[in-house]
């Protein structure tokens, strides 16, 4: 897959392709004309000779401060070596290039004053798959990602760090000397141009977006499994019950889990039983409307996201009729409070699927299951510490949803007196869905075991499916196995798209 940049910047699955599936990069020529136009009107304030932030001013609270025209391309690269001041383990490798591949978009808009051949240098880099090296911390989501991004641009000037092959630091001169790559000498305004917007934030954002859209759907798997483990009713599920609250994910994820259940000899054992419980506890009865609160929480960041992928978010901001007016677009609090919400959403999925472990694994509550779900319990402890597991992840995400955007401290003299956290808001929020696919592993893991131990009572296509897959490594239920190897290859299980994929084929798309 190639990816095509245009003035009008790309699209949410564009970066997916590009940061995960090593998808190559080229400009578009419309792009390289709306620089190269920007580009002019620069040259021609710099040549005038008028005071301009970012073109002949330092910077922050140094903005006052005036530089003399030949010292100005100095200005610039010196602010890239000052910028890059991030400590700290290395950003993941989709993280950087999605952050490199929205700066190249957002030079592309033609508002940023730079050459067409500062965005081809970066694209360089993600054609020769050159990572720059960015430590996790130094972001305060304003001006932008200032700090990640500085490690970016000072990788074009043939210093810094970049990830080698082997996960190690290597420095940037060598690995562009063996791409065949020159560092790229700075103009006016643009070191600036390279470290000032949200691509940091907003590439972590569109991450999350396609992880939390897929897990939120594995989460009504799990759910389904669970109810089914548990002989629970598929009636709160009924879409006549979900039309009278009308929130759209409710009404998509009870009908996930409707479907799911279908066909199930498990559920028709029990269904005009007399003295089956006439309401099942809240964390199997209200899994859609916590599930569904989290699919709209999902919209509205998704719509977040879509707006900050077509916005112009550098300072100063070079207009078409020749004005270079600063702006505050840089700012991350959109970004910041959505990635906010999103970790809050996901952390309520992940703590409702713990409580139905919880449950599938209590002998008072399980409905005849035994204990812990081990045939012998006793000497055998079955899932016990598996679920010890899942709630101490639950706890550590109600930590992580607490927010980050309320967090503001003031820097630069006092100039950026408010800024946006949004950095720490969005890496955060890719902890908790990292977590998020732990605790649904445990529920996989628990429910499956749950649905063998119903034998010889058989379950829907979806529950015969996944019993499959969760049994190629972790077997029938029996004598006690090692646990942390079966955990991890159940994570894997509901990060791909293997089993949701076969369900799908079996019971109909799944929303």
């Amino acid at each position: 897959m190639t990816v095509i940049v245009t003035p009008l910047g790309v699209s949410a699955t564009d970066v997916i392709a590009v940061a995960r599936d090593a998808a190559t990069v080229t400009i578009s020529s419309e792009a390289r004309d709306s620089m190269a136009r920007s580009r002019d009107i620069v040259d021609r304030i710099e040549a005038g000779g008028r005071p301009v932030y970012g073109v002949s001013t330092g910077f922050g609270a140094l903005a006052s401060t005036f530089i003399d025209p030949s010292r100005r391309a100095e200005l610039q690269h010196a602010l890239i070596r000052s910028h890059a001041a991030g400590v700290g383990a290395p950003m993941p490798r989709e993280v950087v290039r999605a952050m490199m591949l929205l700066r190249v978009r957002s030079l592309a808009l033609g508002h940023s004053g730079v050459r067409p051949l500062l965005a081809q240098a970066l694209i360089d880099l993600l054609n020769h798959d050159i990572t720059p090296w960015v430590p996790e911390h130094g972001s305060l989501g304003a001006s932008g990602d200032l700090a990640p991004l500085a490690h970016c641009a000072l990788v074009l000037l043939g210093e810094g760090w970049v990830l080698g092959k082997d996960g190690a630091r290597m420095a940037a001169s060598e690995a562009l000397a063996q791409a065949g790559l020159s560092p790229i000498d700075l103009g006016a305004k643009e070191g600036l141009a390279l470290i000032n917007g949200t691509d940091g934030m907003l590439g972590m954002l569109l991450l999350a977006i396609e992880d939390a859209r897929h897990l939120f759907t594995m989460a009504d798997v799990t759910a389904a499994l669970a109810v089914e483990a548990m002989l629970g009713s598929e009636r709160p599920f009924l879409p006549e019950l979900h039309t009278i609250r009308p929130h759209p994910g409710q009404a998509t994820s009870a009908a996930n889990i409707h479907r799911l259940l279908q066909g199930s000899a498990i559920m028709d054992s029990h269904r005009d039983d007399v003295a089956h419980a006439v309401q099942d506890a809240y964390s199997m009865r209200c899994a859609p409307q916590v599930a569904g609160a989290a699919r709209d929480t999902l919209g509205f960041v998704t719509t977040t996201a879509a707006r900050e992928l077509v916005s112009v978010v550098d300072n100063p901001v070079v207009l078409p009729d020749g004005r270079v007016e600063s702006t505050g677009n840089f700012h991350g609090a959109p970004l910041g409070f959505a990635a906010d919400f999103l970790a809050i959403a996901a952390a309520e999925v992940g703590a409702i699927a713990e409580r139905r472990v919880d449950r599938l694994l209590d002998v008072t509550r399980n409905r005849d299951l035994p204990p812990f779900l081990s045939p012998d319990a006793g000497v055998n402890s079955g899932l016990m510490i598996a679920q010890y597991t899942a709630a101490g992840i639950v706890a550590e995400n109600r930590r992580l949803a607490a927010p980050a955007s309320v967090d503001s401290l003031p820097t630069s003299g006092m100039q950026e007196d408010h800024v946006s956290m949004g950095w720490a808001a969005t890496k955060k929020l890719r902890t908790v869905l990292d977590n998020l696919t732990s605790i649904l592993a445990v529920e996989l893991l628990s429910a499956v075991r749950g649905i063998q131990l119903r034998a010889p009572l058989t379950p829907s296509p979806a529950g015969r499916l996944a019993v499959d897959a969760v049994a190629a490594f972790a077997g029938a239920p029996g004598p006690d196995i090692f646990l942390a190897p079966a955990m991890e290859a159940a994570r894997t299980v509901i990060a791909g798209p293997a089993l949701r994929s076969s369900i799908e084929e079996t019971v109909g798309p799944l929303a």
